[in-house]
Order: structure tokens, then sequence, then C-alpha cells
């Protein structure tokens, strides 16, 4: 193609391009009916589109749900009717308790005590679903399913007695059975009765033992946590072995397996107990504590698991019971075999002391009598007339010492720096007028038991706390009549008017009966005012009811030696030693005195051989 060629195409090409543009016809507008009907029509197919996207994705779905319940049904088997529901509350409660249950599970949910309060004068929650968390789990041929997480139906109306009022739970399942519980509140009382009714479970399980698992953190109910820690343990009973415990004063995880059948296992703290009781037994079990120490609000976290035979949980003769309540020992010595063990009260002989003494004179006291305060004075001045033959034997003990220190001194000045001339020649004049130098120390060795006993007594009596006295606030507390701006180590940061008192009170004893006695000198006459100032440190963040009852004894014992120091004649007592010197003037060693001065004789050849 030549050069004119192209151009005569070029200019053709331009005259169709301005024809199309300016002399095309343009396209004309549809009539308005037909507009309309355009219009129904595209609205028709897009109806009708979304029709078949819904009726698709309904149609999904419905595969989809079918899919799941496939899968919940292999999941769970003939469980799977309790996967699905809304948690509900249930109640039961009486004068002394208020227990709320969940539908979900058929648990216990949350415990108030109605005759309590907590640190802030708020009703006592004992625990609650923050606190507390219970797993019931059993081995199926579908797998592991956990009770706890099932849909139960309440049945409320439920009630076995007039004085018992009841709830029962039930879960039907996929093949029409069903498996209930139901629990039965007795009027009056702490104790929560569990009853199982779980036969359609045997033919369930795999292995014959469903699993309790219990985690309860236990909630801060006192003032002091850190006091309240050294309190609190989990303590569980063997028929065989008896009681045992973790370890109550240490905040590290303390944990033990047990294999042994137990009885009851309880989450015991200082002043409550939250306890779980078998008519037959737990198979055996795991439990351990731990404290968190930057946690405010709960003293320990604690854990129970429990592996219980099937046959015994779902048999109604082998019902389970709950305890809900304070550390009573009346109350607690009727919920178990072994339960009031709860109550720490000491070492056989103290514990003997307390249970048939203390506490048996105690609560007799407060039902005449509404001031704890009165009673402890009371308490002090029964326990000082029991123990008054043996304050009097030692205050005589003490008046034959004194009239003997002239000759005492004599002796010593004689045989200055011989300790063993000394001791032997004391020895001597001891035996000469009838006098042990020990029996002096005997009947304050039998009175120890009962300090002790009011020392482990006192600090978990429940019945003494939130109770006021004079300036103290609450008798199962430290009285603080001063906060201090730092922190004493090993006195705390506050000051107790009742410990001062006690201490300043066992100086002027101290001081009362070295002026009787005046013959221990040296080292231990030093010591002797030191152990008041130890007292007062250690015992400065014990309970006020402690240090007052500490105080009003000093008091009354002051009172007793100085009324038989006016009635002692110790011209009379002077003659009856010289009698007996007369009377004992050939009569040979005791085989006690002879032995006692060969230990004497070789602990000073001892002292000699260590200085060379």
């Amino acid at each position: 193609m030549d050069k004119s060629q192209s151009i005569g195409l070029v200019v053709m090409a331009l005259f169709l391009v301005a024809y199309f543009y300016f002399f095309a016809p343009k396209p004309s507008e549809l009539p308005k009916e037909e507009q309309v009907t355009s219009e129904q029509v595209e609205r028709e197919t897009s109806d009708k589109d979304q029709t078949n996207i819904s009726t698709d994705t309904a149609s999904v779905e419905a595969v989809s749900d079918s899919l799941f319940n496939e899968e919940q049904k292999k999941r769970y088997g003939v469980f799977v009717t309790g996967t699905e529901g809304d948690e509900t509350t249930s109640t039961l409660e009486n004068n002394k308790i208020k227990v709320e249950f969940s539908n979900k599970g058929g648990l216990v949910k949350k415990v108030t005590l109605k005759e309590y309060e907590n640190y802030l004068y708020e009703p006592l929650v004992l625990l609650d679903e923050t606190s507390s968390n219970i797993e019931l789990n059993i081995n199926t041929n579908a797998g592991r399913i956990n009770l706890a997480e099932m849909y139960f139906e309440p049945n409320e109306n439920f009630s076995r007695k007039a004085d018992t009022t009841g709830i029962s739970f039930r879960l039907v399942l996929d093949n029409g059975r069903e498996i209930t519980h139901t629990y039965y509140l007795p009027e009056d009382a702490y104790t929560l009765i569990q009853s199982n009714n779980y036969d359609e479970l045997n033919k369930q399980v795999t292995d014959e033992k469903i699993t309790f698992n219990w985690n309860n953190n236990l909630k801060k109910l006192e003032n002091d946590i850190e006091y309240n820690r050294n309190y609190t343990t989990i303590k569980y009973y063997s028929p065989s072995d008896g009681l045992d415990d973790l370890g109550e004063r240490s905040n590290d995880l303390e944990e033990t397996t047990f294999f042994e059948p137990v009885n009851w296992v309880s989450f015991k703290q200082r002043f409550f107990v939250t306890g779980l009781v078998s008519n037959s037994y737990f198979k055996n079990g795991y439990i351990s504590t731990v404290a968190d120490e930057n946690d405010s609000l709960h003293v320990k976290n604690s854990k129970i698991s429990l592996q219980i035979p099937l046959e015994y949980y779902d048999n109604p003769n082998y019902a389970y019971t709950y305890y809900f309540g304070p550390t009573k020992f009346k109350i607690l010595k009727n919920v178990a075999p072994g339960f009031e063990e709860n109550l720490n009260l000491g070492w056989p002989v103290i514990e003997w002391i307390n249970r048939y003494l203390i506490i048996t004179t105690f609560n007799l006291l407060e039902n005449f009598i509404g001031s704890y305060g009165l009673i402890i004075i009371i308490l002090v001045f029964i326990i000082r007339l029991i123990l008054s033959p043996l304050t009097y034997k030692s205050h005589m003990q003490m008046a034959k010492t004194r009239v003997l220190k002239p000759e005492l001194d004599e002796i010593k000045e004689k045989n200055e720096g011989d300790m063993q001339k000394i001791q032997s020649e004391q020895m001597k004049l001891y035996q000469q007028v009838g006098v042990n130098p020990l029996s002096g120390c005997i009947p304050l060795l039998l009175q120890m038991p009962i300090l002790f006993a009011m020392f482990q007594f006192i600090p978990h009596a429940i019945e003494l706390r939130h109770e006021p006295f004079l300036w103290a606030k609450d008798l199962s507390i430290y009285d603080s009549i001063f906060h201090l701006p730092f922190n004493i180590p090993g006195y705390g940061d506050h000051v107790s008017l009742f410990t001062l008192l006690m201490t300043l009170s066992t100086i002027l004893i101290t001081w009362s009966q070295g002026q009787m006695t005046a013959t221990v000198q040296g080292p231990m006459k030093t010591m002797q005012y030191m152990m008041p100032l130890i007292f007062m440190f250690v015992l400065n963040s014990y309970p006020s009811g402690l240090t007052f009852y500490y105080f009003v004894s000093n008091l009354v014992s002051f009172g007793q030696i100085s009324l038989m120091k006016k009635f002692v004649d110790e011209e009379k007592i002077r003659r009856i030693l010289d009698e007996n010197r007369l009377k004992n003037k050939n009569k040979k060693k005791s085989k006690f005195q002879a032995r006692l001065e060969e230990a004497m004789k070789a602990s000073e050849d001892a002292k000699k051989r260590k200085k060379k």
C-alpha cells in the first residue's frame, strides 16, 4: 500500500466516526409500563436469589447443627442432654446457715453463716462461686466427663421431715433414665446431708469410681491474715491411723497423697471449718495447701482430690455430710468420730485439761454471764483455787529457804571459790533440817500444764471472737492502743496494753518471790527479769483475751503471796527445822541425795578439766 492509499483510509475513518457521533439514532426510552415491569422483574429476580441464598444458608446451618449434635453425642454419650441449659440458683436455709445451689452440677454454690460476721462485720460468706469449685469426674466409654458441667433439673418442693428441708437435682439422660442427688438440711444444724441415686451411672462408668475434686481458695475471715494463716490447713481422719494434717504454719506448698481409707477431710481455719464426711470412706486421695502472700483476700489456696468407690457414692445408706460451721468443741464432737480435733487443744495432757476442765467450766459460765471478760476473771479465780494447795506448798518451801538463808550464806563464805564443796555442804544442811530443795519446783511444774492449756485454748476460742471488754474491741485479737509508724522485728507495729500490764505484773511477781527466797543470785537472777521482757515481745500480737488472762492471773498470784506472807510464822518454821535437825543428826544420806551429790561432783570435775 502506497502513501496515497493510506491517507484515503484515514479520511474515510474520520468520516465514519463523525457520522456515528452526530447522526446516529439515540436509544428510544421504554414506555412507563415497561419500566415498572422491568423493575419488578429485577426485584423478583433479586428476591428469588435472596430466597435461594437463605434456603442454602439454612440448609448449611441445619447440616452444621446436625454435625455438631453428632459430635456432642459422640463426646458425651447418654449425658449429652445435660450439656445445654440456663444456670439457676436454689436455696436451703435454717436458723444457722444459708446454702445456695447451682443447677449446673447440682452443687453447693455459696454458704453463709447467719450467726457470724467477717472481719468487716458483714455477713460471713464461708465460700462462694469465686472461691470454691467442685468437679465430679467419671470415666465412660465416651471419655472423661465432669458431671459438675451438666445442667440438672431442681425440685425445690422436696421435703423429708417436718424439721428437715430438702432439694433434689435430677439429670435425665439421653436414654430416658436419670441420676439424682438430694440434699437435706436439718433444723438448727451446720450440717448438710447429701444422698445420691446413681444406679444408672453404674452402667456408664468404666472404672467403678468417681473422682471428687474440690479447689477451695479459703476466704479471709479475720482481720490479721498472717496470724490466721498459721492456723489454716487441711485435716483428714483415718479409722486406722487417726488424725493427720498438712503443716499449719507453712506458707509454702504443702501436699500429700494418702492411700489408706479416710472417713473425713476438712478445710480448717482458725475459727471455721468446711468439711466433707463419709458414712463409709474415701478410698484414697491427694491434698495440698499454699499461701499467696500477695493475696490479701484469701488465706490459703487448698485442694482436695478424692477417689470414691461408686458403690458407696450412690448408696443411700452411705450418705455424705458437709459441715459448714464454727470450731466449737460441743458442736464438732457430734459431727463424726475425731471431727472435734479440728479444734486444736494441744498435746494429750494439755488436751485433757482443756477438754474436761477449761471448756466445761467455760461453757458453764457463759450460760449465766454475758461478758467474756468477766468469765475470764472468774476462770482465773477457779483455777487458782484448784491450784492453791500447790501454791501453798511452794510458798512454804520458799519460807523455809528464807529461814535457812543465813546458814547458806555462811557456807558460801566459808568455802568461797569451791563450788563442789559449797553444793555438798548445802545438800548436807538440807538433809539435816528435812528440806528438799527441789520440792519448791515441783508445785510450779505441776501448774505448767494449766498455763499451757490456757495458751492453747484462748487463741482458738471462737466465743471470744468479736467480743469487746474494757478498751479491747475484740478479745480474739490484740488490743492495740498505739500504732507505731514502723515495724519492730519480733514485736510488731503496735502496742498492746494488756501485754504491757502482763509484763509489769510478771516483774512484780518475780520481785516479790525474790524478796521471799533471796537465794537466787548471779545470772539466774538477771534471767528472771529478762523472761517477762521476752514474753512481752512474743505475746504482743497474740489475742488480748490471752494476755488479759495472764495479767489477771498475776494479780491473783501476787495477792496470794501477800496473804500467805502475813500468815506464815517464820519463828515457828525455824523451830520445826531445828527439831528436824536433831531427829536427822545421825541419819544416813538418802539414795536420791547420794546420786544428786555424785552428779554435782561429776559436773564440777568436768568443768575443771575443761579449764585445764
